[in-house]
């Protein structure tokens, strides 16, 4: 018998020791394999290459590679910004470099991120080289990107949906009501509409003035963009969205002035390949993941002017996903901050800002690196599609602000919301009971309504904050708090907008914001860096495989449905008082 036990001891053994063999080999193996894909090699395009430009998916202002969304099934396209424009640049420069081809499909962005790309290409065009656009439906934002192009074609069966801007609000009173769930809303700003949801049916006339105001200013520059690029005017466009002309014949694009000719792809590529001069089968293309790896010979110079890249909403540091590619800003980007300040290399600082808010302790704390940066070198903060609320509060201290004309900011204000459950328990049967050492100890139970001399207090709380943001924005923007409180009270305005109150200094992308603080550090010979606050991919797998696995069949299960989990899980992580936009952006 003991024969036996030490015979099976070893051999279970031998099973453990194998699999751990075969975990670690594993491992490393996808290590590998993603180490590979992820490196970067040189590119030398053929005479006569088109760079083609695949409009699809998600646009962010500094993707990031995941090597490991291959594995798990991840098929959502992310693109880059600062990818896309910098391989344009180069492709102008590149004599190889014939044109660019734009195949439209479905783009999710904002309008100032095309906003940029169409400066980009535009200024891609005065090198002589064509630019040419196909797709066989174009969305809005797609559509007003791709308008630049010399010509712009639509397949025959296709669809142009050029129909005007919207804004859709869901309200769950109602639905709470009948849950027996009643929001406890703390906030101060006429305009924050983020709490409206909770507390009416409709929207307020505040909330409702706001929304058609900076809809309207997006729309105006919109149309304008189309107008001068494809030589009509704007009472055209919306003759063509108010008729109802998305849903006609595709000729109508034609006659209408906004399609140069209806194409099928083929036919599409093959003027392209005409175009280029190529005298091949195939059309002989290039994508931005082979041009950015041309080589372009620059000299290295002392003086770095860095990019430090803010995406995503402002919260605490929470534990995520390591193939999840939405980005979050936390108190990294403060610790990004000061090694900046600390880097003598560095004479100034270009802060990109493309976040709707979140955390206002959080902004607080990088607020607060802002301005210990800006004592020792500039700092001019360039926004992305949105820099709101939270958003502007990291951006209000730096030297200057450069903002897209799209570009929606402002939104200075703050709630705080608690909920009480008291009808949901007794729906359920549910009942609780408390024991307290001091008469605060139990605020933030669910389970009853607040006190009278509970709401003062959270009230005052959230006031005091709210005149804490302020006061921020008027130190940074040399305004006065009353000033500040006039055009802020949660407030959304656009960019164009936003300068004309003062809360932006110029209009442009992230070329003019480098370009300013190259003249406020007064150096002309300089090189960019770009930092990221980016997760580490190889590290968050090492660190959270097993957590991963959980999550894939969590997703797995839920299918499209993973998308209201990730929902829950990050309202499940707000906390504290929040400076952040009343809804979420709806792309073009």
């Amino acid at each position: 018998m003991k024969q036996f036990f030490k015979m099976m001891f070893a051999s279970v053994l031998g099973v453990f020791v194998a699999i751990g063999l075969i975990t670690v080999i594993s491992v490393v193996s996808l290590i590998g394999v993603a180490a590979s894909l992820g490196s970067e090699s040189g590119y030398s395009p053929k005479p006569n290459t088109v760079f083609k430009i695949k409009l699809d998916g998600t646009l962010s202002d500094n993707a990031t590679e995941n090597p490991f969304a291959v594995f798990m099934g991840e098929t959502e396209n992310v693109l880059s910004l600062k990818d896309l424009l910098k391989s344009i640049r180069i492709a102008k420069g590149n004599n190889n470099i014939q044109g660019i081809y734009l195949e439209a499909k479905w783009l999710n962005t904002g309008s100032a991120s095309l906003e940029a790309l169409r400066r980009a290409l535009i200024d891609f065009k005065e090198s002589g080289k064509f630019v040419v656009a196909y797709s066989d439906t174009y969305t809005q934002g797609a559509y007003f990107l791709c308008s630049v192009a010399d010509k712009v074609f639509l397949n025959p069966q296709g669809s142009l949906n050029l129909v005007g801007l919207n804004s859709e609000t869901m309200f769950y009173k109602g639905l709470l009501n009948k849950l027996g769930i009643q929001m406890q809303i703390f906030k101060v700003g006429t305009y924050k509409g983020a709490v409206e949801p909770f507390m009416l049916d409709k929207l307020s006339d505040a909330n409702r003035e706001q929304i058609n105001s900076y809809l309207n200013s997006i729309w105006g520059n919109i149309t304008e963009g189309i107008a001068e690029s494809r030589h009509i005017t704007v009472r055209d466009i919306n003759h063509f969205a108010n008729e109802g002309f998305a849903f006609a014949t595709p000729e109508k694009t034609v006659e209408c002035g906004l399609v140069d000719e209806l194409k099928y792809k083929p036919e599409a590529e093959a003027y392209v390949k005409e175009l280029a001069g190529q005298s091949g089968k195939n059309l002989e293309t290039a994508d931005v993941s082979k041009i950015k790896k041309i080589n372009v010979v620059t000299k290295e110079k002392s003086n770095q002017i860095a990019i430090l890249y803010a995406e995503g909403e402002i919260m605490p540091e929470v534990t995520t996903s390591p193939y999840d590619t939405k980005q979050l800003i936390t108190e990294k980007v403060a610790s990004e901050l000061i090694k900046l300040k600390n880097n003598d290399d560095v004479k100034a600082v270009v802060f990109r800002v493309n976040s709707p808010g979140g955390s206002a302790f959080v902004s607080e704390q990088i607020w607060r690196q802002v301005v210990e940066l800006k004592k020792v070198k500039p700092i001019v903060v360039s926004m992305g599609n949105v820099a709101a609320s939270g958003g502007y509060y990291i951006s209000c201290a730096a030297n200057k602000i450069v903002a897209e004309p799209n570009t929606l900011t402002g939104s200075i204000g703050i709630f705080g919301m608690f909920p009480n459950v008291t009808g949901l328990f007794d729906k359920l049967s549910l009942t609780s009971d408390i024991v307290k050492t001091n008469t605060y100890a139990d605020l933030g139970d669910v389970s009853r309504p607040m006190r009278e001399d509970e709401k003062i207090l959270i009230q005052s709380f959230v006031e005091r904050g709210y005149d804490t943001f302020i006061s921020r924005c008027a130190d940074g923007r040399d305004m006065t708090k009353e000033a500040i409180n006039e055009i802020g009270q949660g407030r959304v305005w656009t960019g164009e907008q936003a300068q004309k109150l003062g809360l932006v200094d110029e209009l442009g992308g992230m070329e003019k914001a480098v370009e300013m603080a190259a003249t406020l550090a007064e150096i002309s010979d300089y090189s960019v860096t770009n930092v990221s606050t980016s997760k580490d991919f190889l590290k968050d797998f090492l660190e959270k495989q097993l957590g991963e696995v959980k999550m894939s069949l969590v997703k797995s299960v839920l299918g499209d449905e993973y998308e209201y989990f990730t929902t829950l899980k990050r309202i499940k992580s707000i906390s504290g008082v929040q400076a952040r936009l009343p809804y979420d952006i709806k792309p073009l």
